[in-house]
């Protein structure tokens, strides 16, 4: 999976949990909870569909590197490079 795949990826979790997620003015590297308005169980939902639809485990020592849609990408890709 490529950067961009995986930032829409994120991005189609994201509006699966919140249809009314405005992504007009998404900064990538601002945290998606600030933008977005995620509380800590919208992010975990976000953790168990990675989890659901790619078998990855994410440890919660690791949750920081979720933060924003670019440090997604960064952290994501080498674990998603043969999805």
């Amino acid at each position: 999976m490529t950067s961009e795949e995986i930032k829409n990826l994120i991005l189609e979790i994201i509006e699966d949990i919140d249809d009314e997620a405005d992504f007009e003015s998404l900064n990538p590297d601002e945290p998606l909870r600030d933008q977005l308005d995620l509380d800590s169980m919208d992010f975990l939902d976000i953790v168990m569909e990675l989890r659901k639809r790619h078998q990855l485990q994410i440890p919660e020592e690791d949750y920081p590197n979720l933060a924003t849609l670019n440090s997604c990408a960064v952290y994501l890709e080498p674990l998603l490079r043969n999805a």
